[in-house]
């Protein structure tokens, strides 16, 4: 099925419109963060011991992860081969915007941020859970959330990395409804519904680690 360029694009796409609700979704968890101690206690603890997500959605979630970046690499070196051989008047200026043109540097910098925070979250997690075998505490992830963003380094590169990705999803979104061929009376709807979505969760995310630096 992937043998087509057509398929790759709504393949890629529904990587994408996966990859937006999974983030939906954990905005809303961490943004708890701020507003009660006890309900993202609960939350996290939920989601750190649930078989369903542990062992289903998560694997699902690094596969989606891995596909996107590697399909979004593949179709971007196969349109600038393209370009060079049926396009030799392109300018990308006139012909595309920025972010589109931009989209493998800020998903390169997004992925290497991904692969830190995977990092981050699984050696901590695995040493607590299966080789210090220590019991569980419910009420643990909170206070181990906002001790991460006491680093005054960490912080400013997640500033920067949902920045990036604030950039990312300003083209990406839009692109990805459209690969999967969305053109109706609701696309201006979702256009706008797109540009507000790729501008508020960035920023959502980066509110939540300003305020926990600056509330130490």
């Amino acid at each position: 099925m992937l043998n087509s360029t057509i398929a790759r694009k709504v393949a890629m796409a529904l990587s994408a419109i996966f990859l937006l609700i999974f983030l939906l979704q954990h905005f809303i968890i961490n943004f708890t963060s701020v507003i009660s101690e006890t309900t993202f206690n609960e939350l996290s603890h939920f989601m750190g011991g649930n078989f369903l997500v542990q062992f289903l959605m998560q694997p699902i979630l690094i596969f989606a992860v891995v596909f996107h970046f590697v399909m979004g690499f593949y179709l971007e070196v196969k349109n600038k081969s393209a370009r060079s051989i049926k396009y030799v008047n392109f300018k990308g200026s006139a012909n595309s915007s920025w972010f589109s043109r931009n989209m493998i540097y800020s998903g390169l910098v997004i992925l290497a941020f991904l692969v830190l925070h995977f990092i981050d979250f699984w050696f901590p997690e695995m040493n607590y859970k299966y080789i210090a075998v220590n019991p569980e505490d419910p009420t643990r992830y909170y206070h181990e959330t906002v001790e991460k963003f006491h680093n005054p380094i960490r912080v400013i590169a997640y500033v920067v990395s949902f920045i990036l990705l604030s950039m990312h999803l300003l083209h990406g979104f839009q692109s990805a409804f459209q690969s999967i061929g969305f053109n109706n009376k609701f696309t201006p709807g979702l256009k706008a519904f797109g540009k507000a979505f790729a501008i508020l969760i960035p920023l959502g995310f980066i509110f939540i680690a300003l305020f926990h630096f600056f509330n130490q």
